[in-house]
């Protein structure tokens, strides 16, 4: 994996020399050392932001004491404070307080180029969801379902000022584990403005009191790749004792409004948003060493505000990401 240092470098190296160039507006060159001095506070940040990273491995515990993550060799985690860290401040999602952290490849790097895919972790405590129609689902009506939904939730996203999303299709169509509680499939989706579709693969681990949730954020390109290690992610989260489904007890404990089906179709989808800007943000980085201006336009420009360009100053990302 190149170091993002190296890539921001040449951009830099780029708009460095367009700034200079004589034959360039007063005001062209302007902004070219103010693009060159937000780049270069941004590059620091990614460093510092990862030089301060804690990763775990084996065992981990959530946040909300209801489970852990056991994570194999070639596994690390996250936790909540520096997820919600990376994936709001650093590549511009929406806020998210449910998230518990996130299980990445011991490749994984902030200031890394190819960012691999990533699973984030949260938890939803609707109570006991019955998988008794588990077996009688039939997934192409509700891929329709799905696909209508998405649609009247676009004038909602386009009014927050992210792109519209649309569903495709079943990337991986659903299967249900009965015996070890475990729901997953994945969703293919187009975003307005991209070229590269997106892959939604989604994991749902059934509990006593709640459903955590295992969400992929990659591209469709990585399908092969998330595919591949979707062995090891359905085993790496386990219940505490007390909230394991088989502890289920109907005298006091809620019985969840969703069923299996509901979980495939329900209000988790509005977070495929976070699906689309890490794959656009790491193009643009990209983009931007074959030509420095129209990158550093896109750049600073796909955002629906100046201040959520994702650009901190490098002090506030050693804050954060000690937070």
């Amino acid at each position: 994996m190149k170091p993002i240092t190296l890539i921001l470098i040449l951009l830099v190296s780029n708009l460095a020399l367009f700034a200079g160039d004589k034959d360039s507006s007063k005001a062209d060159n302007e902004l070219a050392n103010e693009k060159l001095k937000e780049l270069s506070a941004f590059l620091k940040t990614l460093d510092s932001a990862e030089k301060a990273m804690q990763y775990k491995t084996g065992s981990v515990p959530l946040s909300n004491n209801v489970a852990h993550i056991n994570l194999p060799a070639g596994f690390k985690f996250i936790d909540a404070v520096q997820t919600r860290y990376i994936l709001h401040k650093l590549w511009g999602n929406p806020e998210d307080p449910s998230l518990l952290g996130m299980i990445v490849p011991d490749s994984f790097h902030l200031n890394s180029a190819n960012v691999p895919w990533v699973f984030t972790v949260s938890y939803e405590d609707m109570g006991y969801v019955k998988d008794d129609d588990a077996d009688n689902i039939k997934y192409d009506e509700l891929l329709a379902d799905l696909r209508k939904g998405q649609e009247e939730a676009n004038p909602e996203r386009k009014k927050e000022g992210y792109a519209a999303m649309h569903l495709l299709g079943w990337a991986s169509a659903p299967y249900y584990d009965k015996q070890n509680k475990v729901l997953h499939w994945a969703k293919e989706f187009s975003v307005e403005g991209e070229d590269a579709k997106t892959l939604n693969y989604e994991v749902r681990v059934l509990g006593r009191k709640g459903v955590l949730s295992l969400t992929a954020i990659a591209t469709m390109d990585q399908l092969s790749e998330v595919k591949k290690n979707i062995p090891a992610i359905l085993k790496m989260a386990e219940y505490d004792k007390g909230f394991k489904y088989e502890e289920f007890d109907s005298g006091v404990d809620k019985v969840a409004a969703w069923t299996i089906g509901g979980l495939v179709a329900g209000k988790l989808l509005a977070k495929a948003g976070m699906l689309v800007f890490l794959a656009k943000f790491w193009k643009l980085i990209l983009i931007g060493v074959a030509g420095a201006g129209a990158a550093i336009k896109k750049f600073f420009g796909f955002r629906k505000k100046d201040e959520d360009t994702g650009i901190v100053p490098a002090d506030a990302g050693d804050t954060s990401a000690n937070a």
